[in-house]
This record gives structure tokens, sequence and C-alpha cells, in this order.
């Protein structure tokens, strides 16, 4: 077993970027047998499974696919095995192979393969155009490639925490974003909304997001990050354009949260099946005056807490009779509580689209962040 999986991992790292899963069939036949190897990517709008070397995308969600994405577990169906590609809690899909071995080693062997491949595609990733347009169901926009260029990740994981994000609508969002970074006592979380349309409001939150991470970098305290963003923007624009901006800071060893609210979206607490609007003293957003002196607040979580954080197009969204913050928001965060980050923000943002009647229009954006507290992690 060691030998195989070794090889394999060599043979992974030495393939052009382009030729990975290529490589990893050849490896799997010749060592398993198998005659299927099928890498299926998650779409941008988490709605679709998607085969790389074509093929319809797997949309339903009592598929074997499916359960194995939902559930980050093997999946067996009609003597195809479906594995889970995932890397720290970022999900990219999943590995489809046929025949499924009959041997629970040799299956539990191949699920290794598939962390492998995970790790060797995040890495070819920028290399190569061929795994963000074979993840596409259809062409985004330009602001909304700017959008995604941004993103962190979609999803992470730690002992300490878990988290999970989604952009909306996935391909013509424009000026939401969010992005975030940890060590191994903190996590930075950030989300924005860049003021205007398209392309001019990607280059605003691009401005932004990039001056909050040169800030952050530097080792300034939140609210000087914020100050810091602030002039970046405001030497650019004069005021014309601002970005609105919460900034979060999480204490992974004592659950303390510092947070500067700069015109922010909303921040919901799930405490023990309850929801909770966490007040946050209004400040302005980022880039609308000059020299704007920012001040952080702090709040303490409990263990298995949860954050939402939802933008205005979340909150605002109107149905013909009702607006969505006001009359379905707080139902629909209450019932993800048993679901892992990832699955909550799809669901709220499917409840979203069934509360609207249609797709969404407005950008939409969702953060779910569970603190599990403190756990040593060899860190």
């Amino acid at each position: 077993m060691t030998d195989r999986l070794s090889d394999i991992r060599r043979r992974l790292a030495e393939a052009p970027a382009d030729l990975v899963v290529e490589c990893l069939a050849t490896e799997l036949a010749r060592a398993y047998g198998t005659v299927e190897t099928e890498l299926l990517q998650v779409d941008y709008r988490l709605a679709a499974l998607v085969p790389l070397h074509g093929g319809d995308p797997v949309t339903g969600a009592g598929t074997a696919a499916w359960r194995c994405f939902d559930h980050q577990a093997p999946a067996l169906q009609d003597g195809i095995l479906h594995l889970p590609v995932t890397m720290r809690g970022e999900r990219l899909g999943v590995l489809r192979l046929a025949p499924a071995p009959e041997d629970p080693r040799r299956r539990d062997e191949l699920a290794e393969a598939a962390d492998a491949l995970a790790h060797e595609l995040i890495v070819v990733r920028p290399g190569t155009d061929k795994y963000a347009v074979g993840a596409r169901t259809r062409r985004l926009t330009l602001a909304a490639e700017m959008q995604w260029e941004l993103l962190p990740g979609r999803s992470r994981i730690r002992p300490a925490f878990s988290l999970a994000g989604q952009l909306e609508p996935a391909y013509a969002v424009r000026g939401d974003s969010f992005d975030w970074a940890d060590d191994d006592q903190r996590l930075w979380l950030s989300t924005v909304n860049g003021m205007g349309e398209g392309v001019t409001a990607s280059m605003l939150t691009c401005l932004g997001t990039n001056a909050l991470r040169n800030a952050r970098r530097a080792g300034l305290e939140l609210a000087d990050q914020a100050a810091l963003a602030d002039q970046a923007i405001y030497a650019y624009h004069q005021g014309i354009q601002h970005l609105s901006a919460l900034l979060l800071e999480l204490d992974l060893r004592t659950g303390v949260v510092t947070a500067v609210d700069a015109g922010s979206p909303r921040l919901l607490v799930l405490r023990d099946g309850e929801v909770i609007e966490q007040p946050l003293d209004d400040q302005f957003p980022l880039g609308m005056f000059d020299g704007t002196i920012y001040q952080s607040q702090s709040f303490p979580l409990s263990v298995g807490d949860r954050l939402f954080v939802v933008s205005d197009g979340v909150f605002d969204a109107t149905s013909r009779t009702a607006r969505y913050g006001d009359t379905a928001l707080h139902r629909s965060v209450r019932r993800t509580r048993s679901m892992a980050p990832l699955e909550a923000v799809r669901s709220l943002l499917g409840d979203l689209r069934a509360f609207v009647g249609s797709d969404l229009v407005d950008d939409a954006v969702v953060v779910c962040l569970e603190w599990r507290g403190f756990h040593a992690e060899g860190q």
C-alpha cells in the first residue's frame, strides 16, 4: 500500500499541470485495475458537479456523487465508487472510479489517492486554465472573473474552526466579496461590497481587498487595517467611490472576536438554536472621507457558536410582499444548525432564491464561521 501510494503521489507531482487527472487515471488503472477515472468539479454556483472530460453535469441531490460531496464520505452505487476531492476543507469536487474494488482496504487507498489529487490540483491551478474552465456551466462575466480570482477559497477547516462562503449570482457577481487568512492563534475574515456596478465595482473591491491584505500582512491592528485601506481608496477615488466592509478577527484560543464595522453587512450569531443579531458600532465606509479614524469593538463567542455574515443583497431581497431579512432570514439560519458551514451557506442561498421566486439579481454574499474551541494541533 505504502509503495503504491508513494508512487502515485510522485507521478502526480511530476505530471504536467493540465494532465494531473489523466496521470492519476493511468496510475490507478495500472495499480488497481480501474477502467474509468473522472473528476467531477463543483461549479461556481455549488449546484452542479461537472465532469472534467465532458458529459452532463450531475445536479440531482440524491445521487451518489452529491452524497459524497455533501457528506464528505465515499459513496458506492452500481459498482462505481465516488470519493471526495478536498484539501484542508476546500471542496473541489468528487473523484468517480469504476469498477469499485471489493476489498475495503483498497477503497481506503483510493481515498488517499483522491486526497493526493486534491493537493496537486490546488498546486497546479494557478498555472493552467483547464480546471477553472472545466468547473463552469456557462461563461462568467468579466466582473465575476475578477471577483472569483480574489477569493482565498470557498471553505476552510481547522480543528478550531470551520468556515465557508459563497458569492451570488455566481456567474455575474459584481462588487461583493470576502477574504480570510489564519495562523496558529487568529483568524481574519473580511466581507466587502464595492460601490457601483460591473467592472467598476469589481475594481474597487480589488483595490480594497488588496489594501486590507497589505495592512494585515504588515501586522497592523484591525482598526489600523481599516484606516490604511480607507486611505488607499480615498487617495484613488477622492470619496466618489467607497467600499462597505466588515472586518473580523477571531482569537482562536479565547473565542473573542474583534470587529470593525465600516458600513458593513449584517452579522448574526447562531447560539443553541437561537439567532442573535450582533450589535455593531456603525462607522463610515472605507474611502468615503479623508483620514477617517476607525474604532474596534470586541465580543465573545461560546464553543459551538456560528457567525453568519450576510450582505445587503441577502437581507434586503424582496418577494412581492416582504423583505427576506425581516421575515425569513432567522428561520433559514436556525434550520442550518446541524449542517456543515458549506451546506449551511448553500441552504441559505437556496432558501433565498425560493423566497424571491427567481435567480438572484442583486449581489449576495453569505459567510458562515463555526468556532469549535481551541485545539492544539501541533501548530
